[in-house]
């Protein structure tokens, strides 16, 4: 005698679990990802401890810009950056929108009150290069006031560099995809629901002005004295190793720990002229930029 089906509500509540199942298991695997990176990055935490002890030994003034696309993993790499740092002797600088006052000083006037003292390092979470991304892509900024920026902003690093600031320019980079995964996750996770704005909603339909403004920018401000340095970040934990390879690369600190490689994966952090290269070449093939 053939077996009766299970009943409706047995079938729905065993369909449940499993998705409760597959969820858990998605989870624990993410968690144990989580658990190895961070083994991982430890030593070079330990590291991090000893570049800032160097800085303000000698009294050196340090800047980090973290810029990308939205969604390309800057704040996880900065917190992962800071997580054991003296807090006395770093600051991470995210601006919000200007105020008017502030629109009618020098475009760089809010910045600079930011920068460090002798001894400190300012991790900025976007900095100036908002006008050469954000505001240009969403009509903040005027063509005149997007074009003075570019002019003017080579000058600028030039000279803060000439004068004794170390100057880590990073711009992470993610493909399409991966961007489209994270902001669906953002809104369905409540935990991170708090990460998406309205300007993110957007950043999937506008993905090609980004990316024209990406070369340009890449072209007119990475010099040989304020370099670009371009992050691969759809892994984020390789995106995070590397970025801490980067900063502790940018000093020649004592004390570091001989037995670590401390040269970052090229093929994750590639220098702007590769990046400007890439991008050249798919416009060549396919007649536009694609990442």
């Amino acid at each position: 005698m053939a077996a009766s089906p299970p009943p409706a509500d047995i079938a729905a509540a065993y369909e449940a679990a499993m998705r409760e199942l597959t969820v858990l298991r998605r989870e624990r695997a993410a968690l144990a990802r989580k658990l190895t990176s961070d083994l991982d990055l430890r030593p070079w935490q330990v590291e991090l401890l000893k570049l800032q002890r160097h800085l303000e030994a000698e009294g050196l003034r340090m800047i980090v810009l973290f810029e990308g696309r939205d969604a390309a993993g800057k704040g996880g790499a900065i917190r992962r950056v800071t997580r054991y740092m003296n807090e006395k002797h770093y600051r991470v600088v995210a601006l919000g929108r200007p105020t008017e006052e502030q629109r009618s000083q020098w475009y760089f006037q809010r910045y600079v009150a930011q920068f460090p003292a002798g001894g400190e390092i300012v991790l900025f979470d976007r900095s100036w290069y908002n006008r050469a991304m954000v505001e240009r892509v969403f009509g903040f900024c005027s063509r005149k006031e997007y074009q003075d920026f570019l002019q003017g902003v080579t000058g600028f690093e030039k000279d803060l560099v000439r004068q004794g600031t170390i100057l880590v320019k990073l711009y992470f980079s993610v493909t399409k995809e991966t961007q489209a995964r994270r902001f669906e996750r953002r809104m369905t996770d409540p935990l991170r629901q708090w990460k998406l704005s309205e300007i993110d909603l957007q950043a999937q339909s506008r993905w090609d002005d980004f990316t024209e403004r990406k070369y340009e920018m890449l072209q007119r401000t990475s010099t040989k004295t304020a370099p670009w340095l371009i992050v691969r970040a759809n892994d984020k934990q390789l995106a995070r190793l590397n970025t801490i390879k980067v900063i502790l690369g940018a000093v020649d600190y004592k004390e570091c720990n001989t037995g670590l490689d401390p040269r970052p994966d090229p093929r994750i952090v590639v220098p702007a002229r590769e990046e400007i290269a890439i991008m050249q070449a798919e416009l060549r093939r396919v007649g536009r930029f694609t990442g």
